[in-house]
């Protein structure tokens, strides 16, 4: 296959686990038990094609441009699409459409459940790190561990976000002024590049350039 660092690629974004589906011979990457892209394998357990989800206009606009992508095997031809395996799509051509497509089926689960996902609150807090983890409900009600609202929270809440990644102020004055009391003057700035860190590697922020 010409594209071998895809299971790498997608192993590493937030929330993704892998599976072989014995019957297809292909090997699916899903979020949240949703498949959002598959390898598909033949006889001799090569790969043939890269199954990825779009938008069904830019899905057909893509097919339209590229000999190499054609409408979904054996899938859903309106929202799947087929990448040759040996073809010439460029590798960042390709790896922009995986992320779309990963976007797209994490974005048809409700903020709750994307953030559930995702492990991380809207902030971009690292939920299986914290001590809290799993008796805390956070960012579900709306509620700090303190029982406080949490005014980050009711921000994106007023604006309908999943989380403050697709927030053009981020971070904003109000990431500057909510703190965690334990974080020193010297550690926030830090927590707050981490924070935006853990959302651009979740796919929800564009790349750094």
């Amino acid at each position: 296959m010409k594209y071998p660092w895809i299971d790498d690629y997608l192993m590493h974004k937030r929330g993704v686990t892998r599976d072989l589906q014995m019957e297809w011979n292909w090997i699916r990457y899903q979020i949240g038990g949703k498949m959002f892209a598959a390898i598909l394998l033949d006889d001799q357990n090569q790969p043939y094609y890269i199954n990825l989800k779009l938008e069904p206009l830019e899905g057909e606009l893509m097919r339209s441009q590229y000999p190499d992508i054609i409408p979904g095997y054996y899938s859903n031809k309106h929202h799947w699409n087929s990448v040759k395996a040996d073809g010439d799509i460029p590798d960042d051509m390709l790896r922009h459409w995986l992320d779309r497509s990963y976007s797209l089926v994490l974005k048809a689960f409700s903020k709750q459940k994307q953030r559930e996902i995702l492990g991380l609150t809207v902030c971009g807090k690292d939920c299986s790190i914290c001590p809290l983890h799993g008796t805390c409900r956070g960012c579900s009600n709306g509620q700090a561990p303190n029982g406080n609202r949490c005014p980050i929270f009711a921000c994106c809440n007023r604006q309908c976000l999943t989380t403050c990644a697709s927030c053009v102020q981020i971070p904003c004055e109000i990431w500057q002024a909510v703190r965690e009391p334990s974080i020193t003057d010297e550690a926030f700035p830090s927590s707050i590049s981490d924070r935006i860190a853990a959302l651009r590697s979740a796919g929800l922020m564009p790349p750094c350039k």
